[in-house]
């Protein structure tokens, strides 16, 4: 955290802390005036569609003076990233099981295991970029206010490294879509409606978080895809069953019609009856089945129609290609590294179970929430 006052160092001038140690910070209000003049949003903030504002007209020139007496004691780039692999974890919550805990390194609360866990360099990893978007996309929905205040800075810093890495190379923009999509609008209720008995830290550090969540949505709204020059072998060069067989693979109908969409040939393919019948019968059960479905004229069942019926009323089956790990034998949560488990036999923690690969679990978005709900 930010500190001003006189030290030994130098008087008046202000210090951040880093991974590398402390470092001095040039003027915040040098800074601040430069962000302003790049923003083009205004400081009223338009909620719903009446067209309701958060503050009237007489309170935003207290509210943009505020602003400017938070903005460097709150801003979220100068929180560090922890890179611990492991965190012991414990579901009791009596005062001695508390401070047993501690003692052992672990960590009972959300947000205690969000600061420690590496997630800054898991969204880096192909493998675990989806899981990590949604685990913030959960915590976004219900999870927001119960993270302490460095928790939820470290949340909006690790969001702004993805939607920074989705601008670079354009990978993935709909799911952070989703996400922000999702987060602006909690951010919207908890600002206009809850009021700050449930916020932490000043009301108008969430209305600049809030500009940032829309100014992040009309950066992924005006990206351009840049086309590619490939002189080498292309989609349209692979013959029809290598083509099919690259469909069945996906796992999302969205990712299916979006594929359908760069030659008439995949579009064809796309509509295919047994494809999307095998995607609905992946993801739901045959009773889901019965209460939506949907038939054509001709008699045929509409499996991609009711693909996308179901998917409103029902949660699709979860696909990650790497997650978090749960030790039973114990109880560590830890990112499990695959490649060191083959090459060198490590667990990914100090197991010290006979067997430790019997011990462990994934762990999805859902259930690391859940770990810490007592």
């Amino acid at each position: 955290m930010p500190f001003l006052g006189q030290d030994w160092r130098s008087p008046g001038w202000s210090w951040i802390k880093t991974e590398d140690g402390w470092k001095r910070c040039e003027s915040w209000s040098r800074e601040l005036e430069r962000e302003n003049n790049q923003r083009n949003l205004s400081h009223s903030i338009i909620l719903n569609s009446d067209d309701e504002e958060i503050f009237s007209n007489e309170e935003q020139e207290y509210t943009s003076k505020k602003r400017k007496k938070d903005h460097f004691r709150n801003d979220t780039n100068t929180q560090c990233f922890y890179r611990e692999k492991w965190i012991y974890v414990h579901k009791e919550s009596t005062r001695e099981l508390f401070c047993v805990c501690f003692q052992r390194h672990g960590y009972c609360t959300l947000g205690e295991a969000f600061n420690r866990l590496d997630f800054s360099s898991a969204i880096q990893d192909i493998r675990r970029f989806n899981y990590v978007v949604k685990l913030l996309q959960l915590i976004a929905k219900s999870q927001l206010t119960s993270l302490s205040g460095v928790a939820q800075k470290n949340y909006f810093n690790i969001l702004d490294k993805i939607v920074q890495k989705v601008l670079d190379d354009h990978q993935n923009p709909r799911l952070i879509k989703d996400l922000l999509q999702d987060l602006s609008s909690t951010l919207c209720i908890l600002v206009r409606g809850v009021g700050k008995s449930v916020l932490v830290g000043n009301s108008n550090i969430w209305v600049c978080r809030l500009e940032t969540v829309l100014a992040w949505q009309q950066q992924l709204q005006n990206l351009q895809m840049t086309k590619q020059v490939n002189d080498g072998l292309t989609l349209s060069d692979l013959p029809l069953h290598m083509l099919n067989n690259i469909l069945y693979r996906f796992s999302d109908g969205w990712d299916i019609v979006t594929l359908g969409q760069v030659t008439p040939t995949l579009s064809a393919l796309s509509e295919d009856r047994q494809l999307w019948k095998r995607l609905c019968q992946y993801h739901f059960a045959e009773k889901q089945f019965c209460r939506h479905l949907i038939v054509s004229e001709k008699g045929h069942v509409e499996w991609k129609l009711m693909y996308f019926v179901l998917e409103k009323h029902y949660p699709t089956r979860e696909q990650y290609g790497d997650t978090l790990h749960f030790c039973r034998h114990c109880s560590i949560l830890f990112w499990k590294d695959c490649r060191l488990a083959l090459l060198f036999k490590d667990s990914g923690h100090p197991c010290t179970a006979a067997d430790p690969d019997s011990c462990f679990m994934p762990v999805s978005p859902q259930h690391f929430i859940d770990l810490f709900r007592f």
